[in-house]
């Protein structure tokens, strides 16, 4: 896990999981990156902003 960081929860209706998310602020973006998120118990962190992605569900 990042360094006691925020975990963002994801759906697997999310899937396949981008960052940055749809919806967020435009100015604050970076080129967006597809995360391989593949099962509950995996911490997926972004390369560029250092976002920390896990799955909530495994519908």
């Amino acid at each position: 896990m990042a360094n006691n960081q925020h975990i963002i929860k994801v759906n697997s209706k999310d899937l396949p999981l981008s960052c940055p998310r749809p919806g967020e602020e435009t100015w604050n973006m970076h080129p967006r990156v597809f995360l391989p998120l593949k099962g509950r118990d995996e911490v997926v962190v972004c390369p560029y902003c250092g976002a920390s992605y896990q799955l909530s569900d495994t519908d």
